[in-house]
């Protein structure tokens, strides 16, 4: 038996912004806004990103815009300011913002065909009409890219990993092994100089 390719991309879009949801559980408001890269990459912050691109592409891109306004879009705001919570921006108001954008991308989602067109006006020209099937597998590897920036984030914070609760998707092993297979790599590493 056959399945529909817009359930199944859309079933693993779902997965994707389920994983990286899931990486703020647990962890306090500092935890979750601290950044953690050079680039000053946070959970928050990827929530947010995440979320906003959700709602450009399924919304704006197939002419269904989002009912609300995203100043940090809209108004021309500094740089990456979709990548962090402000500090007038609680961690309830990101999530709940997640929440309802993923409501108006999945209802978009299941409203249209995969062969809908729609068009990306920040696209050059010569890519910017597209179809349904192109967003949906352009926006799953954007959440599932930005779940695994989450992963190590939330890794570099408490040393949680994985896809989701009880299921890391690593090997089952005590910290005792993780440490000395860290420290093997590590020997790798010095030794290839």
């Amino acid at each position: 038996m056959g399945t529909d390719a817009k359930d199944d991309l859309h079933e693993y879009l779902r997965a994707a912004r389920q994983a990286l949801l899931w990486k703020l559980d647990g962890l306090s408001d500092y935890d979750v806004r601290r950044p953690l890269t050079a680039t000053g990459t946070n959970l928050l912050g990827l929530l947010k990103h995440v979320a906003s691109v959700g709602v450009e592409y399924f919304g704006t891109v197939l002419g269904r815009p989002f009912p609300e306004p995203m100043p940090w879009i809209q108004n021309g705001g500094e740089a990456n300011e979709d990548m962090h919570a402000s500090a007038e921006e609680s961690r309830e108001q990101i999530i709940a913002f997640w929440h309802r954008a993923w409501a108006h991308a999945d209802a978009t989602i299941e409203a249209l065909p995969l062969d809908a067109p729609g068009r990306v006006p920040w696209w050059p020209p010569e890519r910017a009409e597209i179809t349904m099937h192109r967003l949906l597998v352009h926006v799953l590897e954007e959440v599932a890219r930005h779940a695994g920036h989450a992963d190590i984030v939330r890794e570099l914070v408490d040393g949680a990993a994985g896809r989701r609760e009880g299921s890391s998707n690593l090997p089952e092993h005590d910290q005792a092994w993780w440490t000395d297979y860290h420290d093997r790599l590590e020997e790798i590493a010095r030794a290839s100089r």
